[in-house]
């Protein structure tokens, strides 16, 4: 695979020297990440790809998405990806190339790209974010034939807290009255289980959006209903991710298998931490975009 053993850039071994002590204070390493690919995802060239930002798919101000459209597309696969932040932070496009990164990466490959925003807790809590996403893919089912895409063929991916909303709307039974737009899911380190355990960074964050009642937890969350996916699931974590995500990764998977008989596909990006999971996406490696259009192709 590209960039797994050329580093024009130097950014994996400075990944190798940075990621031993990620987890000690996930914020600053978060942000040495972004940093650190930040000028190589800057300098990628856009030519080919129209970018269509701030398109409303709700009526709140964060219920936004952006399209990238390839050249010449016409009915071309459609990657949905939804972005992370911890439920009460984060944006679909940081400046510094992240997300943006993603959808440019998967247009590159010949799909159109839908990047979309949510609102977030405390003011929207348990299933606002997954209603959000429901939202949006009614707003693509409806309307991103106008961008070249194809409404039938649609991979909804989700990073960290956007692979809560995503495996939410594709597993939780508050969405069972409703329509599935997507044809595949990839979840990416996200948090499957809530849980506010001491191991968790994240905890009050995870408080602020499913509430504080621990008992509801476990009804929420999505690891619970892993086997009732309504559709083939591809999970990804990281080497160095973020406390428990790589282990809810796992039991999602686990939970999936015992249900289906047969283990769903799941990848441990080595040499990855929880942002530059996502960070990596068009920077000259392609580890994880390699293995999503492998399974991709296998639908």
């Amino acid at each position: 695979m590209p960039g797994l053993t050329d580093d024009p850039h130097g950014i994996r071994a400075a990944l190798r020297e940075l990621n031993p002590g990620y987890r000690a204070d996930i914020a600053l390493g978060s942000q040495r990440v972004k940093d650190l690919y930040a000028p190589v995802l800057l300098a990628q060239p856009r030519d080919g790809i129209v970018i269509r930002r701030d398109l409303p798919y709700g009526d709140d101000p964060r219920q936004v998405l952006d399209v990238f459209t390839p050249a010449g597309a016409s009915r071309a696969d459609v990657v949905v990806f939804v972005h992370g932040g911890a439920f009460v932070r984060g944006a679909r496009n940081t400046g510094q190339g992240i997300y943006d990164n993603v959808l440019l990466w998967f247009a590159r490959q010949g799909f159109v790209g839908v990047n979309i925003e949510y609102r977030l807790a405390p003011e929207a809590s348990y299933p606002r974010g997954a209603l959000d996403v429901a939202a949006a893919l009614e707003w693509v089912h409806g309307s991103i034939a106008d961008h070249g895409g194809n409404a039938d063929r649609v991979l909804l991916m989700g990073h960290s807290a956007g692979g809560t909303h995503a495996a939410g709307y594709a597993v939780d039974p508050v969405f069972d009255d409703l329509p599935c737009r997507v044809r595949a899911l990839v979840l990416a380190s996200a948090r499957l289980r809530a849980d506010v355990s001491p191991l968790n960074p994240n905890a009050a964050a995870v408080r602020a959006y499913f509430g504080d009642d621990a008992k509801a937890y476990d009804r929420r969350s999505p690891a619970t209903h892993a086997p009732y996916c309504k559709v083939p699931v591809m999970i990804a974590v990281a080497e160095f991710d973020n406390p428990l995500l790589d282990v809810y990764g796992l039991e999602f998977a686990c939970r999936f298998a015992a249900e289906h008989g047969r283990a769903p596909r799941f990848v441990q990006c080595m040499g990855h931490n929880h942002m530059s999971l996502m960070a990596h996406f068009d920077s000259g490696e392609e580890t994880l975009g390699r293995e999503i259009l492998d399974f991709w192709s296998s639908l």
